[in-house]
């Protein structure tokens, strides 16, 4: 163990103002407008988790959706509508409370005059209807019957806007007269793109405008103007820049919704009596996509616009706000946290501890937010977060760099022998470095080049190195990345296991895939190699899963993590199996069992090795499930049939199989095999017991 340094070694307290105050430091950098972005996601994920599911049940939508224009498309009425199409709407929504249109009739109708004014006697008639408005930056001038509407439409008693334009949007002439009052419909999203927040008055053309819902809210006195400010109850509104982060209900239908064809065709199966819309606030807007009035919310990658007018009334109405608290309670709360963590850390050795204290922190830190926010106050999540990361990892380093050079030195010793995923788990269990081994479920990886011997008879020693260096490179890489560890490398060969230290459901079936890979990784070394001049390679791979004794098996010199037993015995032996089946990739019963539909692979029979005094069958995985192509399924088919009627001893049906097979690939080893022995079960060949169990007794 290296010796301690020598120095002066800073007081603990001194440690922990200085790590306190660098973590804090950093930690302020994620409430800056460069972290915001982040920020915005959390808020969207506490929307989709927390607000409510339903809106009010007194707002209905009434959608212009694609089955609306398909069926007025088919009667030869194509978008845009003539203006009399929607008389019968406001017909039937005669009673509603309030009717919000969503829809912009700013230029004359195509259809005459006539048109535009039947439109008109119908919104006159209802009496509850608001238009929009559109604020924009194109002033222009207005007619007296415009003008009147901005006038009726305009508030008073709140003092000026922050955001200004120079010009508003607004209906023709008949329909502006008709109009109760008129709503800005002008909203502009977050810097992400996503839709959060309501602006409640834009100074447009000269006119203070409010939004759609504002303008019922105020005359139905759920919200009132004091001293220049919105109240609800005589609280004021909570607004950030003039905007209100509106409360947006999460479920798929947050409110009651109706296709405008059924108010168009009232009277023909359509039965909406007038009497069902009293007292209710009924939006009507635009929810086609082919209409692009699709926006992204805080809980909706695409909503309609309407949808969005109708929630900024639903949390007027209902006072369901979201509160943000002041900047200066989130700056406290990390201040807290990073030092909180710089005293416990660095008072505390254990990692058991120090990982509780963690997770209590990340319950503290991340619950506050969650638990404030349904309760309709908004504390940013990302960073009381942040600052339990910053600082706890960097009182985790300060520790690490100052008092945890035994643990360097087991890192850099043991680092030598194995994968680095081992030694961190060596780290966490130092009683696996004692000598001793236990008993655990393992699969074991063989790896061979095929005719390594001839190949190196060609080369020079310089260039056989190197050949082999590029192969057991390949292997090792997608072993790794399979989450496999390399156990040793004997000569040519790779062995590698699965299932310790740390073991999984996915350990066979990472095996298999890390055996596939390193097939596939071995074409991109054998383009290499033919650059060189040095030939092609072709690799061998068995593959076992068995009990078998894990652990410290070295001596006290050399440190050994490895496996031992039979299951490592049978794995080589299948790794050799494959000349003789002529296969790559060979795997027994025991490791594809728990793999699962995840590979293509044909049955190979049985096989009885030296050493086993009971047979094993054997597969050949040909390839995983996602990539196989048909023609490999089409081969798996026709031999998995063909070993069926084998195990039954209908030699001939087989035999015809097994030569289909053949006549599409001639040098398919299997298929070479089960027809020769088809063909000499047909020549009366006696059978013994194990007639059908293929001997291997030379290795």
């Amino acid at each position: 163990m290296p010796a301690a340094a020598s120095g002066h070694k800073p007081s603990r307290s001194s440690a922990i103002i200085l790590v306190a105050l660098i973590s804090f430091l950093l930690s302020l950098l994620f409430i800056t407008p460069f972290f915001s972005i982040f920020e915005l996601k959390a808020y969207d994920l506490l929307s989709r988790r927390f607000n409510p599911l339903q809106g009010s049940a007194d707002i209905i939508v009434v959608q212009i959706d694609q089955a609306s224009l398909d069926a007025l498309a088919e009667e030869g009425v194509t978008w845009p509508w003539p203006r009399q199409i929607y008389a019968p709407i406001f017909e039937r929504l005669a009673r509603a409370e309030a009717v919000f249109v969503d829809i912009i009739f700013s230029e004359p109708s195509s259809y005459g005059q006539e048109d535009d004014l039947i439109l008109a006697e119908a919104i006159a008639r209802a009496g509850n209807v608001t238009l929009p408005l559109f604020a924009t930056s194109a002033s222009r001038t207005f007619d007296p019957l415009e003008k009147e509407l901005l006038e009726r439409s305009a508030l008073a008693g709140v003092r000026d806007p922050l955001l200004s334009y120079p010009g508003v949007i607004t209906p023709i002439p008949p329909l502006a007269q008709a109009a109760r009052r008129g709503g800005n419909v002008m909203i502009k999203p977050d810097r992400d793109g996503v839709y959060r927040r309501m602006p409640l008055f834009y100074n447009a053309g000269g006119y203070t405008i409010p939004p759609l819902a504002l303008g019922y809210a105020l005359q139905s006195g759920a919200v009132t103007i004091n001293q220049e400010r919105f109240e609800r109850n005589g609280t004021a509104l909570p607004l950030e820049n003039d905007a209100l982060l509106v409360r947006f209900p999460r479920g798929e239908r947050p409110y009651r919704t109706i296709s405008a064809l059924e108010l168009i065709r009232a009277g023909e199966g359509n039965e909406h009596r007038v009497e069902e819309f009293k007292g209710k606030k009924v939006f009507l807007g635009l929810t086609a996509a082919g209409l692009y009035d699709l926006k992204p919310t805080a809980v909706s990658g695409l909503a309609a616009g309407v949808q969005v007018h109708a929630a900024a009334l639903d949390t007027l109405l209902g006072g369901n706000f979201i509160r943000p608290l002041p900047k200066g309670v989130t700056v406290a709360l990390m201040a807290l946290i990073v030092i909180a963590a710089a005293v416990f850390v660095l008072t505390h050795v254990s990692i058991y501890a120090n990982a509780a204290f963690l997770a209590l922190m990340l319950l503290l830190a991340g619950g506050l937010p969650v638990l404030l926010f349904v309760q309709g106050w908004y504390l940013p999540l990302i960073p009381p977060l942040a600052a339990l990361t910053v600082s706890f990892f960097t009182a985790s380093i300060h520790s690490y760099a100052t008092e945890g050079r035994e643990r360097r030195f087991v890192r850099r010793t043991f680092s030598q022998y194995m994968d680095e995923t081992i030694v961190a788990h060596l780290l966490l269990h130092p009683e696996l470095i004692q000598p001793g081994g236990k008993r655990k479920r393992v699969t074991v990886f063989f790896a061979d080049i095929a005719g390594f011997t001839s190949i190196a008879e060609r080369l020079s020693p310089e260039e056989t190195a190197l050949m082999l260096h590029g192969v057991l490179n390949a292997v090792s890489e997608e072993v790794i990345s399979h989450q496999g560890v390399i156990d040793k490398y004997i000569g040519d060969c790779v062995m590698a296991f699965w299932g310790a230290p740390l073991s999984s459901e996915d350990d066979g079936r990472n095996a298999c895939r890390a055996a596939l890979a390193s097939q596939k990784a071995l074409e991109k070394v054998n383009a290499e190699f033919a650059d060189r001049g040095f030939g092609s390679i072709s690799m061998r791979v068995g593959l076992h899963t068995g009990d078998a004794i894990v652990g410290n098996l070295g001596s006290d010199r050399l440190f050994d993590y490895t496996v031992i037993g039979d299951t490592v015995n049978l794995a080589s032996r299948l790794e050799g199996a494959n000349k003789f089946f002529g296969t790559r990739v060979m795997a027994s019963e025991d490791t594809l069992q728990n793999t699962g539909d995840s590979f293509l692979s044909r049955e190979l029979g049985l096989i009885a090795v030296k050493g086993k005094q009971q047979p094993v069958r054997i597969y050949e995985i040909v390839s995983d499930q996602e990539n196989a192509s048909p023609e490999q399924r089409e081969l798996v088919r026709l031999h998995n049939e063909g070993m069926a009627l084998f195990h039954t001893r209908r030699w001939r049906e087989a035999l015809l199989l097994f030569e289909s097979i053949l006549s599409r690939r001639p040098e398919d080893g299997p298929a070479t095999l089960y027809r020769d022995w088809c063909r000499r079960c047909l020549e009366d060949t006696p059978l013994t017991e194990d007639w059908n169990v293929i001997h291997r007794t030379e290795k």
